[in-house]
């Protein structure tokens, strides 16, 4: 990152920055070493629970903690049958209550329910092996139960549609026209909620990693002229901060190995298949603006339209406006 004396001032700035260094290299081997990380985070899923939602989808917050910093990152789980290894492990002394009061259950609550993991209305039990981990192959017969009719639960681990999605308060709550983040959120929701399956990974990265508080002053600058690119440079912060060795970890703790990611961005792809490959993106589901697509529809500002030229001439995201 260029060091910029703090006497100059973002008008008299500007023109002097050096593009940044996000996608220089051709290199597929060099840049996965650039943005991965050498080991994946330690993630725990504490707590679960099924969300009704505005459009008629079901979805089931899943909540993570982490060994790498102290924000509580989110995934958005399409599917009752897509579960959280840490999550279900069975821990020593808890009780069948327990685990549903944690969202550790199969099937869906109703009052009444005793059993987290049976769903004797659906008929179906989940399977355990002799280290108390779910499984598709043990059938574990400690819950004492007398229904012959009881199936195995199956988990999902066919190719899944997954959208990682960085934090943006701005644009998903302030309804600011300067990014398009909250119309990506919807329409990742929307294909996942079609689908029946998916998974928004939600990650704590305002931003771009920076933060509300820094990514406020960026929005100053770039009202002073500034491109989002500069402006972050200009604040003596990286083009771009944010990691996504979290998303990989949730999407390995979800039981996920094979993603069609909704994403422009070519260095996402890199980063959350990781070091390792846990993860491999069998396909990219390009996000295009809807204002691009439809005569009356998306988000439609000058500030949208720079935030989104500077993604595809300053960041090299696969976006190109249609004819």
């Amino acid at each position: 990152m260029p060091i910029i004396s703090p006497t100059l001032s973002p008008s008299n700035a500007l023109n002097s920055l050096p593009p940044p260094t996000t996608s220089t290299t051709s290199d597929d081997s060099a840049k996965r070493a650039l943005l991965t990380s050498d080991t994946l985070p330690i993630v725990k899923c504490t707590a679960r629970a099924r969300i009704p939602t505005t459009n008629g989808v079901e979805i089931f917050l899943h909540l993570y903690t982490n060994n790498v910093d102290d924000k509580e990152h989110l995934a958005i789980v399409f599917g009752e049958d897509i579960r959280s290894k840490s999550l279900f492990h069975k821990r020593l002394g808890e009780s069948q209550s327990d685990r549903m009061t944690r969202g550790a259950y199969v099937g869906r609550l109703c009052p009444g329910r005793r059993i987290a993991d049976i769903d004797s209305k659906l008929g179906l039990k989940l399977q355990f092996d002799e280290n108390g981990n779910i499984t598709n192959d043990t059938v574990d017969d400690d819950t004492d139960d007398n229904d012959s009719n009881l199936k195995p639960a199956s988990i999902w681990n066919d190719e899944t549609l997954v959208r990682i999605h960085s934090e943006c308060y701005t644009g998903e709550t302030a309804w600011s026209a300067r990014c398009d983040c909250g119309e990506q959120f919807d329409e990742a929701g929307r294909l996942m909620g079609l689908q029946g399956h998916g998974v928004i990974v939600y990650l704590r990265q305002e931003g771009r990693g920076i933060g509300l508080g820094e990514k406020l002053k960026a929005y100053n600058l770039q009202d002073l002229g500034a491109d989002t690119v500069q402006a972050n440079l200009l604040l003596r912060h990286p083009a771009d901060k944010r990691s996504f060795s979290l998303a990989t970890a949730i999407l390995v703790d979800l039981g996920i190995s094979k993603v069609r990611l909704l994403t422009n961005n070519p260095d996402k792809i890199i980063a959350v298949e990781g070091k390792d490959r846990l993860v491999e993106v069998v396909e990219r589901v390009p996000m295009v603006p809807k204002a691009w697509l439809e005569a009356n529809g998306g988000v439609r500002s000058v500030e949208v339209e720079g935030y989104l030229r500077t993604k595809i001439e300053r960041m090299g995201h696969l976006l190109s406006k249609p004819e």
